[in-house]
């Protein structure tokens, strides 16, 4: 398995418990395609540089994970999928 890093720009207008809920099934989701989760850190709302889909403001989050390469794919369009995830990223992790 490969270390990856996944940077989420989650939409801003969620309350805290539907947040807690979107980051636990982006958690289960990595899992669901044979991921390991090493860490997971929520960086707050922030303003954007421009609009994206609509909103000025995002939530980052961020995660720390090892998957099979071949399972980038499928945990992306999923990522894509959700319409709570704005914006998805997700990078090769050298350490």
């Amino acid at each position: 398995m490969k270390k990856y890093e996944a940077m989420l720009i989650l939409k801003p207008d969620l309350e805290k418990e539907e947040l807690n809920d979107l980051c636990q099934k982006i958690v289960d989701n990595i899992k669901k395609y044979n991921g390991e989760i090493e860490d997971a850190q929520e960086w707050g709302r922030r303003q954007l540089a421009y609009k994206i889909k609509g909103c000025r403001e995002g939530t980052y989050y961020l995660l720390k994970f090892k998957a099979p390469p071949a399972q980038i794919a499928p945990i992306n369009a999923d990522f894509k999928l959700n319409e709570s995830i704005i914006r998805a990223l997700i990078t090769d992790r050298k350490n």
